[in-house]
């Protein structure tokens, strides 16, 4: 049986090498559940794939463009520089994944959640929908900006060198997380709880963006220290 007929008849999908194929015209608009399998840089592009299930499958470079990934949930695997430009991704849920590079301009995300998921330079700015939400993840050198994490509570989430321009975190509690030489202008910290947040050596234009936000003692203490003040 080859691959384009197992497709068409089975839903669940296990160890299938489907690299480099043109997959939009093959699947049934029925949920599938790929386990295992192959899709690097494999063609998704504008596809039906509501519910899909895709478990530990590497998916270096697949393009989800303008796909539908309703309620889809990505299970540990993925791989760099996969494309959801202009994705529908409603309640979709990233849990332990490598989205590193990903792009997902003008995707909606409403409600979708990244959890454990690796996304250093991912670009999730031009997102639409209601926020998405994100925990114990790394988002090193991401592009977050004009995001809003109003009201949320962020665990574990690194924010280093991050672009967080434009950033609504008003009334947000993160905890366990860091925000070191990340890009501030115009975010928004509005009763923002940092006191689980390492800051770094924020400089004085961070200082003034975070204006608003509540910090420890201790944190105060150490940002003074930097600038040779001696606190009792």
């Amino acid at each position: 049986m080859d691959v384009t007929e197992l497709l068409t008849t089975q839903r669940d999908v296990e160890g299938l090498d489907l690299s480099n194929m043109a997959l939009t015209d093959v699947l049934a608009a029925e949920p599938y559940r790929f386990v295992n399998c192959d899709l690097r840089r494999a063609d998704l592009s504008e596809a039906v794939l509501v519910g899909c299930v895709f478990d530990r499958c590497a998916l270096d470079g697949a393009d989800f463009r303008g796909a539908d990934l309703d309620g889809a949930r990505f299970d540990g695997g993925g791989g760099a520089d996969l494309r959801f430009l202009n994705a529908e991704l409603t309640d979709a849920v990233f849990a332990n994944v490598d989205l590193s590079n990903a792009r997902f301009g003008n995707a909606l995300l409403a409600d979708a959640s990244f959890t454990g998921c690796r996304m250093i330079g991912a670009s999730l700015t031009g997102t639409r929908g209601t926020p998405f939400t994100v925990s114990r993840s790394n988002l090193t050198l991401a592009d977050v900006s004009g995001c809003s994490f109003r009201k949320q509570e962020i665990e574990g989430v690194r924010f280093d060198e991050a672009n967080l321009s434009g950033c609504d975190f008003t009334d947000a509690v993160l905890t366990d997380c860091r925000i070191i030489r990340a890009r501030l202008v115009g975010t928004t910290f509005t009763r923002t709880d940092l006191r689980g947040t390492d800051l770094g050596q924020p400089d004085d234009r961070d200082l003034r963006t975070l204006t608003g936000a509540i910090i420890t003692s201790a944190q105060a203490a150490a940002i003074l220290t930097d600038r040779g003040l001696t606190v009792l």
